[in-house]
């Protein structure tokens, strides 16, 4: 697929917006840039939804926007809503995945601790970053998420390590981003991802290879974790990462192996 105007916007949005996941899509074969791009700009603009206003409603009404452009109801006149309907249309993506990503952000809308347990925590991550993975592969033509119920555990550690390391900037807007925010316990929810992340991996080896740069999303997720366990005082002094250098050699290395 060639880059349209739209894809353009789209790709440009995340740059600016998600820079990590901007990387790995750069890092993966061109064919499969415009699909990635399109699904992550969607990503980006509903999970700004509840911090662009602090009125309810008007955040309610940007997500009602997008399950409209989605259902057809909506016509297209967001700059990157033609590449996310053309994505939906060609790749027939999971409507229930779609769905769920979007009301994951509901929950953020309107609240200073919008997760009261662990397990709270943990089906948010597993609808926003693991049904985003799970529709990444899918985009790429890996068929349907039944097929790869691995990906949720691998999105949901990714999405556990960038939350972690935008704990500090929840705090200073005035929320409480964690169940429990202790460091034995923050090191205790890192672990979980850790195990997490080798699950997911383990189910997301039999991949099949054209769908494979979807995974380059997650490539940090394991050194962030890692970190936070051994660590936990980098989450609260917002900490956890490695240099430029460490971490485009890592990706680089992720795409040189396969995702």
């Amino acid at each position: 697929m060639s880059m349209t105007d739209s894809h353009i916007a789209c790709a440009t949005l995340v740059e600016k917006g998600d820079p990590d996941r901007f990387l790995a899509v750069m890092a993966a074969p061109p064919a499969a840039r415009p699909d990635l791009f399109a699904l992550y700009a969607f990503n980006l603009e509903i999970a700004r939804a509840p911090w662009v206003t602090k009125e309810p409603l008007l955040a309610q009404m940007r997500l009602q926007f997008w399950r409209d452009v989605l259902s057809g109801e909506g016509a297209p006149v967001h700059e990157i809503a033609p590449a996310l309907v053309t994505l939906q249309a060609e790749r027939g993506l999971d409507t229930a995945l779609l769905a769920a990503l979007i009301d994951a952000r509901e929950i953020e809308i309107g609240t200073k601790a919008p997760f009261e347990t662990t397990d709270a925590l943990w089906r948010y991550l597993e609808d926003s970053a693991g049904g985003l993975l799970t529709l990444a592969v899918q985009a790429l033509g890996g068929g349907a998420p039944a097929d790869w119920p691995g990906l949720r555990d691998l999105g949901a550690a990714q999405g556990l390590a960038n939350y972690l390391r935008a704990v500090p900037a929840l705090e200073q807007a005035g929320r409480l981003p964690l169940p429990d925010g202790r460091p034995q316990a923050v090191a205790e929810l890192a672990r979980d991802g850790l195990n997490r992340l080798k699950r997911g991996r383990a189910g997301a080896r039999s991949v099949p290879r054209p769908a494979r740069p979807a995974l380059l999303a997650a490539w940090q997720a394991g050194a962030l974790l890692t970190q936070a366990a051994h660590d936990p005082g980098r989450v609260a002094k917002g900490r956890l990462g490695h240099s430029e250098f460490r971490r485009r050699g890592s990706l680089l290395m992720r795409a040189l192996i396969g995702g």
